[in-house]
C-alpha cells in the first residue's frame, strides 16, 4: 500500500495501466480531538468533505467508571466493539458487550452504555432512519 499523505487521503491505481480507481480516505481517532456528548466522548463521523452515505457515525470512548446518558432514539442503531469491555443496559437487561461484538437496536429501544472495568472501552456506532436514505437517494443523479 501506498504511503499515507499528511492530510490522510491516498489514491489508489490500477497496478496493470495505472488508471486512478479511487481515493481511500483515512479518520484517525484522534484521542485529543475527541468531544463529549451523551456521557461519554466520541468523534462524529460527519462533516467529512467527500463522504457521502445513507447513515451517520460515531467513534466512541468510554473511560472505566463511566456510563452514557439513558436514551433513545428515532434512528436504527449498530454498535461494534473495537477495545475493551463494557456492558449494555437496555430493555429491562444488562448485558456485556466487548471488543469484536455487534449490537443491533431498533428505533426507540431505551439503552445505556456502561463501564465498569479497568480500562477504555471503545466501540463504533452507526444509526440510520428512513430521512437519511431518501436524502441520501435525493442526491443520486
Amino acid at each position: 500500500m501506498g504511503n499515507e499523505s499528511p492530510i490522510g487521503r491516498e489514491t489508489v491505481e490500477n497496478s496493470l495501466d495505472g488508471m486512478v480507481m479511487g481515493e481511500v480516505d483515512f479518520r484517525r481517532a484522534e484521542h485529543e480531538n475527541l468531544t463529549s456528548a451523551y456521557g461519554l466522548h466520541l468523534r462524529l463521523l460527519q462533516p467529512w468533505a467527500g463522504l457521502d452515505a445513507p447513515f451517520r457515525g460515531a467513534w466512541c470512548l468510554l473511560r472505566p467508571g463511566d456510563a452514557s446518558d439513558p436514551h433513545s432514539h428515532h434512528e436504527h442503531e449498530i454498535m461494534i466493539g473495537i477495545a475493551g469491555h463494557g456492558e449494555l443496559v437496555g430493555n429491562g437487561r444488562r448485558d456485556p458487550f466487548g471488543a469484536g461484538d455487534i449490537v443491533r437496536l431498533t428505533a426507540g429501544v431505551e439503552h445505556q452504555l456502561v463501564n465498569e472495568g479497568e480500562q477504555d472501552f471503545t466501540y463504533y456506532a452507526i444509526w440510520w432512519d428512513h430521512a437519511m436514505s431518501e436524502e441520501f437517494l435525493g442526491r443520486r443523479p
